[in-house]
């Protein structure tokens, strides 16, 4: 047997290999005593490109700061956020879900701003029994279909509609209106939801009128409810259409009539797109009550220095970020249909107020709305 040479340049490069090995494997036995956690992962699926890309960064940014504080708060195990852009696309959407429920570390989601994505993926991700909270899309089907693995922390656009109608017929003293919505399902049910409660609260819908998403001419549309004399236009879909519409109204000389519209467009987009045709908009916003818990929500996303604005959909993503957090706490994350129902049968005190779930998931946080217009490039509070 030849004599090991202690010096020779191969001994050294394996001594160092050996050492490196030896350091690594004591420094993650280490870790793993000092902490002993399993990681697991949350999915965010949301618009992050694209018209609507503020409402899915602003929601992915709260979703990205309830998991960095349940990590720095001595959770029992380690999160990793997963956030994946569904682009308003409900094919792109399918994508990302079936990438979400295709990881076995991921444990639960939190999904979609667009409703028409939403209805796409939730079937997916009730095949898959993935619990999923949605944090943004409002359309009634969502829940109505009553997966067991799916709930929602926002309104549906129905409880929208009704304070929204309540209020332009009552409080702005408007009679007739125009609606003109998108066709997606997301605008049939707005033009049904506002056509119901806006005739209980005493006004006329004198003209109903659609066009596909993506649609871009409006003018054929506009000159016939031009003829028509309304009060009022009320539009049931997006931010792109709408501005649009804003802007050929006022070419059309139409710019004195009001329009009006849920929170689907109550975004800084709307405003860069219209631009000055934008006065005159009036849109309702789900209203959160000043609560410690929102100021110091508000206080932490400033602090975390994203460089999104919140806009109004990060602190529901938030807090269904941490419903999620506090089921899989106090359940564990293995079996995913017992977490489901667990966050199904939750109560939550957070930045929304008390969330609670009825028997098909909807959350039971009482509307209101406050309502927002259009002013010289801004979102101001509506002043009667």
């Amino acid at each position: 047997m030849s004599k090991l040479n202690v010096n020779s340049p191969i001994w050294k490069r394996a001594s160092r290999t050996l050492f490196c090995a030896i350091v690594l494997t004591a420094v993650t036995s280490t870790s793993q005593m000092a902490f002993g956690q399993d990681t697991i992962k949350l999915g965010f699926i949301g618009p992050m490109t694209g018209g609507n890309a503020q409402q899915g960064l602003g929601a992915r940014n709260g979703f990205l700061l309830a998991i960095k504080e349940a990590n720095a708060s001595g959770y029992p195990y380690r999160v990793e956020g997963v956030a994946l852009d569904d682009a308003s696309d409900p094919a792109v959407g399918v994508s990302a879900a079936l990438k979400l429920v295709n990881d076995n570390k991921v444990i639960a989601v939190t999904a979609h701003w667009n409703s028409p994505v939403a209805l796409a993926t939730t079937p997916v991700f009730n095949r898959y029994q993935m619990p999923t909270v949605i944090w943004g899309a409002i359309s009634p089907k969502i829940t109505e279909a009553n997966m067991p693995v799916v709930t929602r922390v926002t309104p549906t656009l129905e409880q929208e509609n009704k304070p929204l109608a309540d209020w332009a017929a009552k409080s702005y003293n408007k009679k007739k209106m125009a609606i003109v919505s998108d066709t997606s399902d997301y605008g049939a049910a707005n033009t049904a939801a506002m056509s119901e409660y806006f005739t209980a609260a005493g006004g006329t819908i004198i003209s109903k009128a659609s066009a596909p998403v993506g649609t871009t001419d409006f003018q054929s549309m506009l000159t016939k409810i031009k003829a028509s004399n309304p009060d009022i236009i009320y539009f049931g879909g997006v931010i792109t259409e709408a501005a649009l519409i804003r802007k050929q109204m006022t070419a059309l000389g139409m710019a004195h009539i009001p329009m009006i519209a849920i929170s689907g467009i109550y975004d800084p987009k709307y405003l860069e797109i219209a631009g000055a045709a934008a006065d005159g908009t009036l849109v309702s916003s789900p209203k959160i009550s000043e609560s410690a818990a929102l100021q110091t929500f508000q206080k932490s996303y400033e602090a975390a220095g994203f460089p999104d604005a919140a806009g109004p959909y990060a602190k529901y993503a938030y807090d269904a970020t941490n419903i999620m957090l506090k089921a899989i706490k106090e359940n564990g994350y293995k079996d995913k249909a017992q977490l489901a129902k667990a966050i199904r049968n939750i109560k939550y005190q957070g930045v929304l107020g008390l969330t609670e779930f009825d028997q098909r998931g909807q959350t039971k946080v009482p509307v209101t709305v406050d309502i927002q217009q259009a002013k010289a490039g801004k979102w101001v509070a509506w002043q009667q």
